[in-house]
């Protein structure tokens, strides 16, 4: 059920909204000191995650090249042995066919071992070359790691300081926003986050929205002054306020 605040002037009620927009351009200037230090925070932690996840792709593909590579030699000593025994059969022979297929049977053992030493040196380089990006990537993670500590370090030095001021005005704003019905609040959030300068009420300077920076007719302007009801910039749709007025009727 949205909360309508009783027994509250128009008077009142600019003063509130007025006081909740110093509120929220203090909170807004505290944060900034801040710059972009979170969202440098945020994403030097996503790149140490995908590094990580780059790390371990690349030492499972270094496993398996390392697998074939080991398939590869045993393929060797098993056609190193069969050379061996085909060549020892080759002394008993009693006819030239055997004697034949026997020196096929050692040709063809030769071709597999010229075969898997290929295959092994083509395996070789791609485990080097996954070795060398392995090793770029740790370096990489490490210096990324640097940096991460030093923007923690110095993000954790401004929240520390300027910590105490944000939950006072963040306070400020909780008892602000209870002198102002739910319609006025849900108005003044939506401007807000419609503009990078945070203003949802704005006064008038030089005839002009403070806001948006548009002349402000002057009709309107005499409304505003004479404090008739809520209007707002016809421009950009923040709350106007003369500033003067309202400070004229609370010192009557």
């Amino acid at each position: 059920m949205a909360k309508k605040v009783k027994n509250l002037s128009l008077e009142d009620t600019l003063r509130a909204l007025l006081e909740l927009q110093k509120i929220n351009t203090k909170l807004d200037e505290l944060r900034k000191l801040q710059g972009e230090l979170p969202l440098e925070v945020e994403a030097l932690e996503s790149d140490i995650n995908k590094l990580d996840d780059k790390m371990a792709s690349l030492e499972e593909e270094k496993s398996s090249l390392t697998t074939d590579e080991n398939t590869f030699r045993n393929q060797i000593k098993d056609a190193e042995g069969l050379i061996e025994r085909y060549t020892r059969q080759k002394d008993e022979v009693k006819n030239n066919r055997e004697f034949e297929a026997l020196t096929k049977e050692i040709e063809l053992q030769h071709l597999e071992i010229q075969l898997a030493n290929k295959r092994i040196r083509e395996v070789s380089t791609k485990i080097t070359y996954k070795e060398e990006t392995l090793q770029a990537s740790v370096e990489k993670k490490e210096q990324k790691e640097a940096d991460l500590q030093l923007k923690r370090e110095e993000l954790q030095k401004i929240t520390e300081k300027t910590e105490k001021d944000e939950k006072r005005f963040l306070n400020k704003d909780k008892k602000a926003r209870n002198k102002v019905d739910d319609n006025l609040l849900r108005n003044f959030d939506r401007v807000r986050g419609a503009y990078k300068n945070g203003l949802a009420v704005a006064t008038i300077d030089r005839n002009s929205c403070g806001g948006c920076f548009n002349e402000v007719p002057p009709q309107l302007q005499i409304d505003i002054k004479g404090l008739k009801k809520i209007s707002t910039c016809e421009h950009c749709g923040r709350v106007l306020i003369d500033e003067h007025s309202l400070n004229a009727v609370q010192d009557e």
